[in-house]
C-alpha cells in the first residue's frame, strides 16, 4: 500500500471541474459564458456519479472504464433528483445556490472517500486512469509505431480521421449547448399560499380583514418586459402598492413577493382575480389566475 503512488489524476480532475463549475456559475462576469452550461451539465449528469462509483468500487477488477462511465451517468441521474427532493424539505428549498453547494460538497467528499479507499488497496489493484499510457499508445498508433511495426498510410489516415471526427463532434456539441435555439416566448404567472406552497390559500374572510398570497412572475420572453399587475374582486379593482403594481423584469428573471389585499365588501363565492398585463397590451390580461372567496360581516 505504501510507496510512490501515482497521483489520482481522475479524482483531481473531478474536483477541479467541480470548482470550475462553481466559479462559472457564481461569478457574474463568467455566468454568461457557454462554458457555464457545459460545466453545469457535467456536474449534474456525470461528476457526482463518477465520484460515488470511485468510493464504492475502488478496485480495477470491480469495473472497467466504459462500465464506470456508463454507471456514472446513471448514478448521477439518480443522485441529483434525490438531493433536490431532500432540499425541498429544508429552509433552502430547490434553488440554484443550495443545489450547487450540495452537489459540489457531495462530489468532493466522494472524491476524498474514493482516494482513501484506493490507498487501502495494493497499488496494482487500485483503479486509476492511465492517462500517460493512453496518450503514448494513441501517439504510437497515429505514427504507425505500434509494436515496432510501421503502419500503412491508409491506416494512419483512418486513425487521424477518427480522432478529427471525435473532436469535431465534441466541438459541435459545445456549440449547440452554448448557442441554444430560442424556444417559445412566455411568462410564468402564479399564486401560492402564505407559506409559499400550492395550498392553504386564504378563501374565507371577515369584512375588514386582509389576506396574503405569494405572487410569482418569471420572464421567459427573451427580452426585458414591463408588467402591470392588478387584483380585481368581482370586477372591482383593489389597491396595490406601486412596487407591486408595476414590475420590470429582465430576461429569465423571476419576481416573487407576498401581496396583501383587503376585500371591501361581503359576498359568497366571489371571484378574486390576479391579472397580469404586458407592455404591449394594456386592456386584455396577458396572464390571469383566480380564487373563489367568501367575505362575511363580523358577528
Amino acid at each position: 500500500m505504501a510507496g510512490n503512488r501515482q497521483s489520482p489524476l481522475d479524482l483531481l480532475l473531478v474536483a477541479g471541474l467541480v470548482i470550475l463549475t462553481d466559479i462559472f456559475i457564481l461569478v457574474p462576469a463568467l455566468s454568461g459564458s457557454f462554458l457555464r452550461t457545459i460545466f453545469g451539465l457535467l456536474l449534474v449528469l456525470f461528476l457526482p456519479g463518477y465520484a460515488l462509483i470511485g468510493a464504492l468500487l475502488p478496485a480495477k477488477k470491480d469495473l472497467d472504464g466504459i462500465e464506470r462511465a456508463l454507471l456514472s451517468l446513471g448514478l448521477s441521474i439518480a443522485v441529483v433528483p434525490l438531493m433536490g427532493l431532500g432540499m425541498n424539505y429544508t429552509n433552502w428549498g430547490i434553488r440554484e445556490v443550495p443545489i450547487l453547494a450540495g452537489l459540489s460538497i457531495f462530489t468532493i467528499l466522494m472524491c476524498g472517500a474514493a482516494y482513501y479507499r484506493r490507498r487501502q488497496l495494493p497499488e496494482a489493484e487500485a483503479f486509476e486512469v492511465p492517462v500517460k499510457a493512453s496518450i503514448s499508445a494513441l501517439k504510437a498508433d497515429l505514427l504507425g509505431e505500434t509494436r515496432g511495426e510501421t503502419r500503412s498510410g491508409a491506416d494512419r489516415a483512418i486513425s487521424m480521421l477518427l480522432v478529427i471526427s471525435i473532436l469535431a463532434s465534441l466541438g459541435s456539441l459545445a456549440y449547440v449547448i452554448g448557442n441554444p435555439r430560442e424556444g417559445e416566448a412566455f411568462t410564468e404567472f402564479y399564486i401560492l399560499g402564505p407559506d409559499r406552497m400550492i395550498e392553504n390559500y386564504p378563501t374565507n374572510y371577515t369584512l375588514g380583514d386582509s389576506g396574503t398570497v405569494v405572487v410569482g412572475i418569471t420572464n421567459h420572453e427573451y427580452r426585458t418586459v414591463d408588467y402591470t399587475m392588478e387584483i380585481r374582486l368581482e370586477n372591482r379593482s383593489l389597491p396595490l402598492p406601486e412596487n407591486q403594481k408595476y414590475v420590470n423584469l429582465d430576461r429569465d428573471v423571476s419576481w416573487k413577493e407576498p401581496v396583501t389585499f383587503t376585500p371591501p365588501f361581503e359576498g359568497k363565492n366571489m371571484k378574486l382575480e390576479f391579472l397580469l398585463f404586458n407592455e404591449t397590451e394594456k386592456s386584455v390580461p396577458y396572464r390571469n389566475v383566480h380564487l373563489w372567496i367568501n367575505v362575511t360581516k363580523e358577528d
